[in-house]
């Protein structure tokens, strides 16, 4: 589909120079998922735009939605398991929530699967949520085998939310 290929075009470019478009005020985690997809759609179906791509916390239409928002209302979610990550396409969401003093706090990551599996391995991109910070990217698989237990997308961390995909592509 080719929404999800300028989905990922568009957040692995933020990843060499973050584009003036996106609000600074806006660069976090679910920040990158709403300019991802905005963008993707103003460029192949800008009339889908006429109305928000997101829900609230109430489930209406709106332009902003913070993570924990957008994986409740937006996003539907695939499985926690090893044979859904191998199945997660390009445009999917891996979700993460961490406990803090001040309460939850969400992160997510995009997913960006190459179409020739056989020669390059699917990425995640992300922000990392604190102001200034550069959009980052690295390999999926990585991820499982080597960031810290918090950080991997597996079954046994507690603070792994799943994998997520966004629910007007869920036919």
């Amino acid at each position: 589909m080719l929404l999800r290929r300028l989905v990922a075009r568009v957040a692995l470019a933020q990843v060499r120079r973050q584009d003036a478009a996106w609000h600074p005020d806006q660069r976090d985690c679910a920040g990158l998922i709403r300019f991802a997809f905005r963008s993707a759609y103003k460029q192949v179906a800008p009339d889908r735009l006429s109305s928000p791509l997101w829900r609230d916390g109430r489930g209406r239409p709106s332009d902003f939605a913070d993570a924990e928002v957008l994986l409740q209302h937006s996003f539907q979610r695939l499985g926690r398991d090893d044979a859904t990550r191998e199945a997660l396409r390009t445009g999917d969401v891996l979700a993460f929530r961490q406990e803090q003093d001040a309460g939850p706090i969400f992160h997510l990551m995009l997913v960006v699967r190459p179409e020739d599996r056989a020669h390059a391995p699917a990425r995640v991109v992300y922000h990392p949520g604190e102001q200034g910070a550069a959009v980052r990217t690295g390999v999926l698989h990585h991820l499982v085998t080597e960031a810290p237990l918090e950080w991997r997308p597996v079954p046994q961390n507690a603070s792994f939310l799943g994998f997520f995909r966004f629910k007007e592509w869920m036919s």
